[in-house]
């Protein structure tokens, strides 16, 4: 009998201990990416690894995108500049100006020009004694004025405009303050169209001017046909009556038994049958249908 409290020992292992185990070398055929780290804010990309946006200074670890280890977005209200770019307005106090935390490179603007206080979702602007001036939608701010931002507010600090923008205003519906359904001048209308090309089953309407037709989807008039070209010609619906072009068709236009010279403009009226391979349509005024 094997004695149970004796180690057993197993056979010796296969390979040298002391030797290093090389895994599987990675496939060539498979491409690993580093995706960069994109601001919520201000939508800057960031190389992957950094703590803060290189372009507006947002913090990641407190601010993470979506999709990253499934925090929540911190969206924070902006000042926009005319050429688009965003400065993100912290909570608590932002001070805007030539060395402010929103640094504005303005010869107009004081180096401590105005500062933007974020509070519980309010936001104050005052002016810090700046030589040019603050103003919100055209009107100056007096010396020590506290005043309060909407979505929409300009914003001119010495003569440089921003606009502000809240996080989630800006698509909003905006509802009438009555809370009453608006009342339209006159019911709308359902427009006719002035003619129609008609045949094979199809009844394909036409605007006033120039109707481009053929195969291709984004013609005015889509005719999905083999023989039909994918810009085949010009329908054109104006006040001295009807006129078709072919633009350069494989296999032309017939106009009743004759074919149509390439981009040469031709009269036809609501009697003439256009032929397209082996297609047949006419012109049928609006009023007709």
């Amino acid at each position: 009998m094997t004695d149970p409290n004796r180690t057993q020992l197993g056979s010796p292992p296969l390979v040298d201990p002391n030797k290093t185990i090389m895994g599987s070398a990675p496939s060539l055929n498979a491409t690993i990416t580093i995706k960069p780290v994109q601001c919520p804010v201000c939508k800057t990309f960031n190389p992957a690894g950094v703590m803060f946006c290189v372009e507006c200074g947002l913090i990641f670890d407190r601010a993470l995108p979506e999709d990253a280890f499934g925090a929540p977005a911190i969206q924070l209200p902006v000042l926009v500049e005319q050429a688009g770019r965003e400065h993100p307005i912290r909570p608590g106090v932002t001070s805007v100006g030539r060395e402010g935390d929103i640094m504005v490179a303005d010869s107009r603007v004081s180096r401590r020009h105005a500062e933007v206080k974020s509070d519980g979702g309010r936001l104050t602007i005052s002016d810090l004694g700046s030589t040019n001036g603050t103003t919100v939608n055209g009107t100056r701010l007096e010396q020590g004025e506290v005043l309060s931002l909407n979505q929409g507010d300009t914003l001119g600090f010495g003569g440089f405009e921003m606009v502000l923008s809240l996080p989630g205003e800006a698509g909003k519906t905006q509802i009438p303050s009555a809370n009453k359904t608006a009342a339209i001048a006159s019911p709308p209308r359902l427009e006719t169209p002035p003619a129609f090309l008609v045949g094979e089953g199809l009844t394909l309407p036409l605007k006033i001017g120039s109707n481009s037709f053929g195969r291709k989807a984004d013609n005015d008039v889509q005719i999905a046909d083999p023989y039909v070209s994918g810009s085949h010609g010009i329908i054109e619906v104006v006040e001295e009556g009807y006129f078709i072009t072919d633009t350069g068709s494989t296999n032309g236009t017939m106009l009743n038994d004759a074919r149509l010279s390439p981009n040469m403009r031709t009269r036809m009226t609501v009697d003439d049958e256009i032929r397209l391979g082996s297609l047949v349509f006419k012109i049928k005024e609006g009023d007709q249908q």
